[in-house]
């Protein structure tokens, strides 16, 4: 429970959680600055840890204090901590991925990580390349999931490895200079659950709107699925229906031609007479009945 509480007081207010790690001494709060970041980043099972918020705030207290001109936080320190962590939880999940990986997905164990979107992240994978692991920093989960994925979808480490480092780089610098900037500003000190929960939402907006359009195009295709179903059978309904009455006609065509060759073989046992035969017949009756007539 100790665990699960802490988790909870880190996704509800990171400010806090980093004021009293640093309470403990700089040190011990760049270790669990870096851990946080590396076991999002690193480890496949925790997705929902809150980096970007994170950094912000960690940002916030690397900036001067308006009253005593100092900072909890040296950003010369701060800044290498935030660089490593993704960059080493990013080579650690591409390792993981790419040993262990199928046998994870097979087990089940992650439940997020479906067969189908297994193949939906490879398909962008292989349709935008290295790219896609940059692009995927700057999304949370997806940039857990990136690096797990590319190592079993057997992307080279020599091409995953340059765009990991270039995004590891520009997103936690962005965010921890975004938070050195403008968390000092007192409305944003007066605000700061509300910045955290802004940060979180338009983190997550490109997500939500990907899975809504993953959506709407599922739908969209079932409901062409019928008339595909029709377009792709009608063709072949025709051309049976053509086969039907091609062989019909072959079979009337054969009729004729078996009835005409029988027709000379039907009549060859009749008494079939030339024009001449018949004249003579004709000749030879008449002879016959003027015989046969009395005459007067």
């Amino acid at each position: 429970m100790g665990f699960i509480d802490f988790l909870i007081r880190l996704l509800k207010d990171p400010r806090a959680a980093i004021a009293s790690w640093i309470a403990m001494g700089v040190a011990p709060t760049l270790g669990f600055i870096f851990l946080i970041v590396f076991i999002e980043t690193g480890v496949v099972f925790f997705p929902f840890l809150p980096g970007d918020s994170l950094l912000f705030a960690a940002g916030c207290f690397a900036a001067a204090d308006a009253t005593t001109g100092k900072a909890a936080l040296p950003l010369n320190l701060l800044l290498p901590v935030v660089w490593a962590a993704p960059v080493i939880g990013d080579q650690c999940n591409y390792f993981i991925g790419h040993f262990f990986g199928r046998r994870i997905i097979e087990s089940g164990k992650v439940k997020a990580m479906t067969p189908e979107r297994l193949a939906r992240t490879e398909g962008m994978i292989d349709k935008w390349g290295p790219l896609a692991v940059f692009l995927g920093r700057f999304f949370p989960f997806i940039r857990t999931f990136m690096p797990f994925i590319s190592g079993i979808s057997g992307m080279k480490w020599r091409r995953f490895t340059p765009f990991s480092v270039l995004g590891g780089l520009t997103w936690s610098t962005l965010f921890t200079l975004l938070g050195y900037f403008f968390g000092g500003i007192p409305v944003v000190q007066d605000n700061f659950e509300l910045v955290i929960v802004a940060i979180l939402l338009i983190s997550l907006t490109p997500t939500f709107v990907g899975l809504v359009k993953a959506k709407t195009g599922k739908r969209r295709g079932r409901a062409a699925e019928p008339a595909r179903h029709a377009a792709d059978t009608a063709p072949s309904e025709v051309a049976g229906v053509a086969d039907e009455a091609a062989a019909d006609n072959a079979n009337v065509a054969a009729a004729t031609v078996k009835n005409a060759g029988m027709l000379p073989n039907d009549l060859s046992g009749a008494d079939v007479l030339s024009a001449q035969a018949i004249a003579a017949a004709t000749v030879k009756d008449a002879a016959d009945l003027s015989e046969a007539t009395p005459h007067n």
